[in-house]
């Protein structure tokens, strides 16, 4: 039987992602656990993540989940999701900047206090945080897309996004890593993938059947 460990660092959204997960694996045994051996011994490893990224950074380095992620995602599937998903990036602008785990060359930016839209009405201002559903394009033939449409619509919560279309990074500037996008006043990384790691900037335990798809497909998935 698999064992799929959602670390628990005090910082995550842990009841509903572990229901969701339990419910499109009925096989596997999900545990969430803050304990390093347990998450070791897991088959799948998930990093959730809500709030603010200094307080889950500061909480992920004391207990060490930074090292622990790192090592874990080196030989089997590691998921991490919002938050968990920005902590994995090198850098966040918020709280005055923070640093992240580094796993991922990509910063993440604030949407800005003036972020707008173009339509027929012309100028429109958009809300910050960005919360409801959008279309999340797949920019890889990645696992985890199996059988989730592209296009399919999730669930974002956030103010702050990881680029699509990084600063020096690869050719044109495009986020090597990039593995879907989504468009909120900018264009935005929805996912990012590399290696045996997937993060998602919207939340699968809040996207309905698209969402229980992916989770379904990542606890399938062997890594890369």
């Amino acid at each position: 039987m698999k064992t799929v460990a959602i670390i628990d660092y005090g910082m995550g959204n842990l009841h509903s992602v572990s229901k969701a997960v339990e419910h499109v694996a009925s096989d596997a045994r999900v545990v969430v656990t803050s304990d390093a051996a347990q998450v070791r011994e897991a088959d799948h490893v998930i990093l959730p993540g809500v709030g603010a990224i200094r307080d889950c950074m500061a909480e992920i380095r004391r207990l060490g989940v930074d090292e622990l992620v790192r090592e874990v995602s080196a030989d089997r599937p590691l998921l991490g999701i919002c938050v968990g998903m920005q902590a994995l990036m090198s850098r966040s602008e918020e709280n005055g900047g923070v640093d992240c785990i580094d796993l991922f060359p990509a910063e993440v930016r604030y949407f800005g206090d003036n972020l707008t839209e173009k339509s027929d009405r012309g100028e429109e201002r958009l809300k910050v945080p960005h919360m409801g559903w959008n279309e999340v394009y797949q920019t890889v033939d990645h696992p985890v897309w199996h059988n989730i449409p592209d296009g399919e619509r999730f669930y974002f919560v956030h103010s702050y996004y990881v680029e699509a279309e990084c600063r020096g990074a690869g050719e044109a500037g495009r986020n090597p890593d990039l593995a879907g996008r989504t468009h909120y006043g900018v264009d935005l990384a929805a996912a990012v993938a590399r290696g045996n790691i997937f993060a998602a900037q919207f939340h699968p335990e809040k996207s309905h059947n698209a969402g229980l798809q992916l989770l379904k497909n990542f606890v399938a998935w062997n890594g890369a």
